[in-house]
């Protein structure tokens, strides 16, 4: 293994954590990888790894070569990125929003596969924000602000979000015709990914965000689950109408409070912030633009 092929497999295991993740995104043994990062040590004379059962991380010096590899690996990139020709190609790691992923970007990946035959892309799905450098992720696409500083985030687009119930429900306890008249009804808990809370229905009115928690005897973390409680009957819910519209237009769902609606919902793709981005990073954050604008 030359040298620029162990800076990139050091790089990788400074991210993950991970020989085995390593390896395994690589297409190598795991003692290939291994043996690439003991030969880089005794050719630098330091020890990069601290290494035991249960992790990995840099040492001190382990740190301030990772920085070099980085900058270094960039400039790569970017020099055969400039001459005519050049294709990005290798394997790309995504994270999705599953309902996201099957609306908005799998009708549309035949696209990106074509004009990019050479880029193998993986797609994760979860409602949680992954830690993109630790899980050896490229990007993500979600739904809301980024929250931590270490991620840039491009937007998308904005969801416009519906207050919706099943007809069984407001048989049961009746149709709200203004938010007042929601004291006596209930809502089905939505738990963040960030903190575990439940998040509570918002509303505008009047240009002034108005946010109520409901009693929640049920609740849940993932969206599917979310509507399909809805249309069982257990309570009130805000999602997507994009995600909703089928089951409004069945009439397993009845649109509420349209005079006060919630307030839309950003989605952006995310990214480490000062991580080095290979040129097929750069090609599908690109399109994932592309894509949503053309939506």
């Amino acid at each position: 293994m030359d040298r620029i092929d162990a800076m990139n497999v050091f790089t990788r295991i400074v991210e993950t954590r991970s020989f085995t993740k390593v390896a395994s995104g690589l297409g190598l043994p795991r003692s290939t990888v291994t043996d690439a990062i003991k030969a880089l040590e005794a050719r630098l004379g330091v020890s990069l790894l601290h290494r035991t059962t249960r992790v990995v991380r840099p040492t001190l010096d382990g740190e301030a070569y990772y920085q070099r590899c980085v900058s270094i690996l960039s400039e790569i990139d970017d020099a055969e990125s400039a001459f005519a020709g050049a294709t990005p190609k290798g394997k790309l790691r995504i994270d999705v929003h599953g309902v996201l992923a099957r609306h908005f970007l799998l009708p549309k990946l035949p696209d990106f596969l074509n004009r990019y035959p050479d880029i193998e892309i993986h797609i994760g799905e979860g409602d949680r924000l992954v830690d993109l450098v630790r899980e050896g992720v490229d990007c993500a696409v979600r739904v809301g602000d980024p929250v931590d500083s270490d991620m840039t985030g491009r937007k998308l687009t904005e969801l416009e979000e519906v207050t919706c119930a099943a007809p069984a429900y407001l048989e049961r306890h009746g149709i709200p015709n203004e938010i007042d008249a929601l004291e006596n009804h209930m809502m089905i808990g939505f738990r963040s990914s960030a903190n575990g809370a439940i998040m509570p229905l918002e509303f505008v009115e009047n240009g002034t965000l108005r946010t109520i928690t409901l009693p929640a005897p049920v609740t849940v973390s993932g969206a599917d689950t979310l509507g399909k409680c809805a249309c069982l009957g257990f309570g009130i819910i805000q999602r997507p109408r994009y995600a909703a519209a089928a089951d409004i237009k069945a009439g397993r769902l009845v649109e509420l409070l349209k005079d006060t609606p919630p307030p839309p919902s950003p989605v952006s793709i995310f990214y480490p912030r000062d991580r080095y981005i290979s040129q097929r990073v750069r090609v599908f954050i690109d399109w994932t633009v592309e894509a949503f604008a053309n939506d």
